[in-house]
């Protein structure tokens, strides 16, 4: 028996020495060239403008990036002619919630894990059309959006990158939790656990079962019943624990937090970004600031809820808490921006229709953002607080191909950014409306 696996043994040596032979001298598979001529080319970085531009990308990263005139395509490149537009590149949003809709109230018990999954992929494809090339998804059922993500990047279905949370977690009877069904159903949410030991199971379990990050929810909500978005949910002491566990384990920790107590803890205990905080007060904006933690302020769906109050089937227990938090909103948004905070885009986009994110930036430059600064907070500075600033954010050799193109200067009018024209992820064209 002995002699059998020897001699089968060095039969299976020889095939691999041979294989390795066969394969020695043949000349590697050349990458797939590309080249993006454009009137202009933005560096989001500087405000740069380089005009008569080209980009040249050899399989799905960026070679170089400078003056068409330096710029000699190979005979089998893909040259895309772009002559009056303005290229960038491709848009970030750090809160998204892909694998949902836009059903409230009672309407969302009707809906099953498979199905929101599939409501995914459909967002998943508008996302990426509408010129957001990565996503950070921040709270799903079931681990839907991990599913998303993992089919996304399988090829199975056409989306942004996906940098995901898994359920979001919280207390008891608060945001996170499911507060629609009575007390005989006994059902609680994936991610509730309350308490310092069970919040760091529950920040294990959830890395366990595929997520990227940690969401938790440090303050009540708009959307969920029963709870007021001024008041804390998670203890300092609580929130603490996650971010320590999460931090250890190489996840960021992102913090659902309207009111000031809820903004101040979260900030204190180390989370990377306090998702809201429309309720903030002056000491919890210089929280956020002395901690260098980043505010997505999600501002647009104010105005979208408000501009379609009659048809967004808000329940009357979400429509209040929207008012609520609608009149101050902007208005702490705009003190956290003039105080130096750390910006990153997001939307909650399934608050409103998925595929209208890059409405928020002009939200941004109506309450003082410069075009340019609001451009950053969804490349540059959603780059890094994904910490994806090696890969994403700027258009720079050695980074992914994302790039989007508009028609005109976005720096002269922001809301361009609505109409993108071309998209593409990874050196593939997703959208071309130029038809080139």
């Amino acid at each position: 028996m002995r002699a059998i696996k020897s001699h089968l043994f060095a039969l299976f040596v020889i095939t691999l020495m041979t294989a390795s032979a066969s394969g020695q001298g043949r000349s590697p598979v050349p990458e797939k060239q590309t080249v993006i001529r454009a009137a202009r080319i933005l560096d989001v970085r500087t405000g740069q403008v380089i005009r008569d531009g080209a980009i040249v990308i050899a399989g799905d990263k960026i070679v170089s990036v400078g003056p068409a005139s330096g710029v000699s395509p190979g005979a089998d490149a893909v040259v895309i002619n772009l002559p009056n537009a303005t290229v960038l590149p491709g848009l970030i949003d750090a809160h998204t919630h892909l694998t949902f809709g836009t059903n409230f109230g009672y309407e969302t018990l009707g809906i099953s894990v498979p199905r929101e999954a599939l409501i995914g992929a459909r967002n998943a494809r508008v996302t990426l059309e509408a010129g957001f090339t990565t996503v950070r998804n921040v709270g799903a059922s079931g681990y839907a959006d991990v599913a998303l993500r993992d089919a996304i990047n399988a090829g199975d279905v056409p989306g942004p990158r996906m940098l995901v949370s898994g359920p979001a977690l919280g207390i008891t009877g608060g945001h996170c939790d499911e507060n629609l069904l009575p007390f005989e159903f006994h059902f609680t949410a994936e991610g509730v656990a309350d308490g310092v030991e069970a919040v760091q199971h529950k920040t294990r379990e959830v890395i366990k079962y595929g997520a990227d990050l940690i969401k938790i929810c440090a303050t009540g909500g708009v959307l969920s019943k029963g709870d007021d978005p001024n008041a804390p949910q998670y203890t300092l002491e609580e929130m603490k624990a996650i971010v320590n566990d999460a931090h250890r384990l190489g996840r960021k920790v992102a913090a659902h937090a309207h009111g000031a107590q809820g903004v101040i803890w979260a900030s204190e205990a180390g989370v990377d970004s306090v998702e809201h905080g429309h309720l903030m007060n002056d000491a919890a904006i210089a929280t956020l600031k002395k901690n260098g933690t980043y505010l997505v302020p999600t501002l647009y769906l104010m105005d979208w809820q408000r501009e379609n109050a009659r048809t967004a089937n808000l329940p009357d227990f979400a429509r209040r808490k929207m008012e609520m938090v609608s009149e101050l909103g902007k208005t702490n948004a705009k003190k956290a921006f003039e105080a130096g905070v750390k910006i990153g885009l997001g939307t909650d986009a399934a608050v409103y229709p998925h595929g209208l994110n890059a409405h928020e930036l002009a939200v941004y430059v109506s309450i003082g953002m410069s075009p340019l600064e609001a451009i950053q907070t969804a490349t540059v500075n959603d780059a890094d607080l994904l910490g994806w600033s090696d890969r994403i954010g700027t258009l720079e050799p050695g980074k992914w191909a994302d790039i989007i193109a508009v028609d005109g200067d976005p720096l002269q009018d922001i809301t361009l950014l609505q109409h993108v024209k071309l998209v593409m992820k990874g050196g593939e064209v997703v959208k071309n409306a130029y038809g080139k």
